[in-house]
């Protein structure tokens, strides 16, 4: 596959009500998203970033389509308890796009208040604080794909 094809397949995407695009086809592989976070695992294979080597410059060039983000390490001393997600599916900060957010950093939780929403299957189940303290993180973004026992909150206990 040449670039001219790659940037066709990228104008036709990003057209599209598509979020998400995979393309394998020998030993190319390309892969776009219009998320704000992607969950898609990639392999490192010699043969495939040989053969994916000018399609990174193709997908960067457009701002609407973002590449997987570099997994970022997580600070080695945090402080706090965390709040996880019990299922896979998308995460939703807040009850409706025009409603504030359930909680936001500094605010204060009670164990069994509700903190998100995470989707699953087209269900919405009510994720609730597991402990007493105050928002000091807020681990994922709005409309996230969360995995399962993935942090979502750190609290902090006490007042």
């Amino acid at each position: 596959m040449d670039i001219k094809e790659v940037k066709e397949l990228l104008a036709q995407f990003d057209q599209s009500s598509l979020t998400e695009f995979d393309l394998r086809e020998g030993s190319f592989e390309l892969y776009m998203n219009k998320n704000n976070v992607s969950q898609r695992t990639v392999q490192a294979q010699p043969e495939v970033e040989k053969a994916s080597e000018a399609v990174p410059s193709a997908v960067e060039a457009e701002p609407k389509i973002s590449a997987r983000p570099a997994e970022v390490p997580l600070p080695a001393a945090t402080e706090g308890e965390e709040i996880t997600s019990p299922l896979v599916g998308v995460v939703y900060l807040q009850p409706a796009p025009d409603k504030a957010m359930f909680k936001s950093v500094g605010d204060k939780v009670k164990k069994g208040e509700v903190v998100c929403i995470v989707e699953a299957m087209k269900l919405m189940n009510e994720i609730t604080s597991t402990i007493d303290g105050t928002i000091t993180e807020i681990l994922v973004e709005n409309e996230a794909i969360v995995e399962y026992n993935q942090p979502i909150f750190r609290v902090s206990k006490g007042e």
